[in-house]
This record gives structure tokens, sequence and C-alpha cells, in this order.
């Protein structure tokens, strides 16, 4: 009689074990999907992103072309006014 007690005691407990395991792999799945699902819409978020602003370098050339403009329009303001004054 004490030995189909234990029986019943171990099968009752792993059951438990069993259904706790079984809850908890079906969040862990649900998380794994939702995850997959995140870095998909964070893919396309950085390709719009790409699609729709400049990179550093090519600012950095755009800054420096404006610049250059400049100097050359500051040398030639300069040279006319030497002429100006001189």
């Amino acid at each position: 009689m004490e030995m189909v007690l234990w029986n019943t005691a171990i099968t009752v407990i792993l059951a438990l074990i069993g259904w706790g395991w079984r809850i908890k792999d079906k969040e862990l799945e649900s998380q794994k999907e939702e995850l997959q699902r995140l870095q998909i819409l964070l893919n396309r978020t950085r390709e719009e992103v790409a699609k729709e602003y400049v990179t550093k370098v090519e600012v950095h050339a755009d800054i420096n072309r404006v610049l250059d403009r400049l100097d050359r329009l500051d040398a030639k303001l300069d040279r006319l006014m030497e002429r100006g004054n001189g």
C-alpha cells in the first residue's frame, strides 16, 4: 500500500513539473517569435533611415565643398578690396 502512495505522489509531482515546463516552453516560444518580429521591424527601420538620411561622410564632403567656395569668394573679395584701395 505504501508503495502505491509513493508512486502516486511521484507521478503527481512529475506531472506538475511537466505541466509547468510546458507552460514555460510556450512562453519562451512566444518570446522568441516576438524577438524575431522585432528584429525584422528593426531591419526595415534601418533600411528606411538609410534611404532618407545622409551619412557623416556625405555631410562632411558637402560642408567641405561649401567652405572651399566660401574661401574662394573671400579671396576674391580681398583682391577686389585691394584693387579699390590701391
